[in-house]
């Protein structure tokens, strides 16, 4: 095994691949959707074909890693809102983040993991098992704000539900509606 191949990536290779990433973000928000052409997120991150299919070699490639780091930032908030002050506060920020996220990268979600359903399912599996993580610790931190028996699912299940039957506005209008229907009086 060369030395070279214990090291990370060059710092170049790093900021390309992340470059390509914030570039994709960007077009993909600006498109609505996944249907964009690859060229167009090389051009915006500034690097060639090449470099872009160098580090993701297939589109399906591109779209895990951007729907992954944003799976990852969701998550992240989560735990910045465990430190919150008012729990139920804290539980309810973090639902109107969800339905966002939902409603804007649901086709982002899909078109990642399109392919062999043993992907779709490790792929799914892995970003369902993190935010449900953060859903139970910020719903157990809430618990005696919440109706008895409110469980992270209960709360999941219905801020998906909205988020997937609406747009993000509307989806964020629900889960204000939704904070007063679980909340104990």
């Amino acid at each position: 095994m060369s030395p070279d191949s214990k090291r990370g990536p060059r710092a170049d290779a790093a900021r390309n691949a992340a470059r390509l990433l914030a570039a994709a973000r960007e077009v993909l928000a600006e498109a609505g959707g996944t249907d964009v052409a690859l060229d167009v997120i090389a051009r915006r991150a500034g690097v060639g074909n090449a470099t872009l299919y160098r580090h993701f070699p297939t589109r399906a490639d591109l779209l895990v890693a951007v729907y992954a780091d944003e799976v990852a930032a969701l998550c992240a908030r989560g735990e910045q809102l465990l430190e919150a002050s008012d729990p139920a506060d804290a539980l309810f920020t973090w639902l109107d983040e969800f339905v966002v996220h939902v409603a804007a990268h649901r086709s982002l979600a899909l078109a990642a993991t399109e392919g062999g359903s043993e992907r779709r399912t490790a792929l799914f599996h892995r970003w369902h098992a993190a935010i449900t993580s953060v859903a139970e610790r910020l719903t157990a931190r809430a618990g005696d704000a919440l109706r008895p028996g409110v469980t992270a699912a209960d709360v999941l299940v219905l801020a998906a539900g909205a988020a997937l039957a609406a747009d993000a506005a509307h989806a964020r209008r629900l889960v204000s509606l939704l904070r007063t229907g679980i909340v104990a009086t």
